[in-house]
């Protein structure tokens, strides 16, 4: 016969016997069946991939030893850093368990005290004309003795009621089969005033293959814009020089008087070293996830982003890195760099930058060719729309070209 449960009340029963009696007799009874169990294992880990968040899958993990065993092969992978812990607290909240904190526990120690003084320096030497390398300093100054926890940031100010933070290391350790990994920082590390665009890429081996920085003094629509230059006469970065009218692609004069070219120098070189500094992090996870084909180092603000291929990851097994003497980060090599610049900036859907500037940056030993600054094509695809936009049209302005050692 056959006995069922009803799931409102689990003490009802419906059965039948074999001799009519009510509950005298019974043979096999059904109990409700999970409709997961009818999925096969290759199902389930399509569905897995498709979540990718690494705290969402840690959760399924802890449903069943099914999909514990499954979720250790998914290669999709998604980590979102939710908040960045001082030193003194992490090590409080972790003295209890030292043996469970392995060498990679410090991956992303932001470790940038090397980097603050440089800069605060380079602000000094360029003058104090809006070049705000301050903030860049505060914000570096609060990460350099900080490290980066995947967790709930509400839980960690309840107090220290057995709440764990981990690392992003500590969080992968269980996956074997990553191929493609994204770790998403809280927010850029470079302090820069509101108002103010800046977004980078940055493509490593085992040291710096590529960058390219996108920036603007301010991005404003266009009917802003044009309400602004009917009151004042200027666009406000080309006054009293005819630039505005001849925009031929070259540099006006006001640019090297008005702190603009200053300012340009430190987005380059901070943008260099936070890229520096994360590839220089991400070391261990390349080095214990030998199945990765893809790893984005980004950030939740879309300031930076640091990508690494197939290629890129197994020649950084291959070759070890070269660290810069003066912080954890990676020496950047000698550069070639070419700059375009244009006073304001239309484009598609009404938006203007304003002092938009595009630096494409690669090692002297791989100085660029003509066709590919052209083409500009490698340019446009490091970012999105319409940014990837502003890049097409700034390359085919004039270009200036210049030369950075190694740092």
């Amino acid at each position: 016969m056959s006995c069922s449960y009803l799931r409102l009340d689990p003490t009802s029963r419906i059965c039948s016997s074999q001799d009519g009696v009510f509950g005298q007799s019974y043979s096999h009874c059904s109990y409700p069946s999970d409709h997961f169990d009818r999925l096969p294992d290759s199902l389930l880990l399509l569905i897995f991939n498709r979540i990718g968040d690494v705290k969402a899958l840690g959760r399924c993990c802890a449903v069943s030893r099914r999909f514990h065993s499954i979720v250790s092969q998914v290669d999709n992978v998604v980590v979102r850093v939710d908040c960045v812990i001082s030193d003194d607290d992490f090590s409080s909240a972790s003295s209890s368990s030292d043996k469970s904190r392995s060498g990679f526990s410090n991956l992303f120690r932001m470790v940038l005290g090397g980097i603050v003084k440089p800069l605060q320096a380079l602000g000094q030497f360029l003058g104090p004309k809006r070049v705000t390398s301050s903030g860049l300093g505060s914000a570096s100054s609060s990460l350099s003795t900080s490290s980066l926890s995947v967790g709930r940031e509400k839980d960690w100010e309840s107090g220290q009621n057995g709440v764990t933070h981990h690392s992003p290391t500590q969080v992968l350790k269980n996956f074997n089969e990553i191929r493609f990994l994204r770790i998403e920082l809280p927010s850029g590390e470079l302090g820069i005033d509101d108002g103010i665009l800046l977004k980078w890429r940055a493509d490593f081996g085992s040291t710096l293959d590529n960058c390219v920085i996108l920036g603007a003094a301010s991005v404003v629509h266009a009917g802003s814009f044009s309400k602004n230059m009917q009151e004042n006469g200027t666009d406000g970065f080309c006054s009293g020089n005819g630039a505005a009218a001849d925009d031929s692609g070259s540099i006006p004069e006001s640019f090297y008087t008005n702190g603009g070219l200053k300012l340009r120098v430190v987005w380059t070189i901070s943008s260099l070293i936070a890229a520096s500094a994360r590839h220089y992090l991400l070391q261990p996870i390349i080095a214990e996830h030998k199945t990765l084909d893809n790893l984005v180092l980004t950030d939740a603000d879309g300031q930076g982003m640091l990508c690494m291929n197939k290629d890129q990851l197994e020649e950084l097994r291959v070759k070890p890195l070269s660290a810069s003497t003066a912080s954890k980060r990676t020496l950047v090599p000698a550069l070639n760099m070419r700059l375009w610049y244009a006073p304001h900036l239309e484009l598609p859907g009404g938006i203007i930058l304003k002092g938009a500037t595009l630096v494409a940056i690669r090692p002297s030993e791989q100085s660029m060719t003509k066709k590919e600054v052209s083409d500009g094509s490698w340019l446009s695809k490091a970012f999105e729309e319409p940014y990837a936009t502003a890049a097409k049209m700034l390359v085919k302005r004039r270009t200036y070209c210049l030369e950075m050692n190694s740092f």
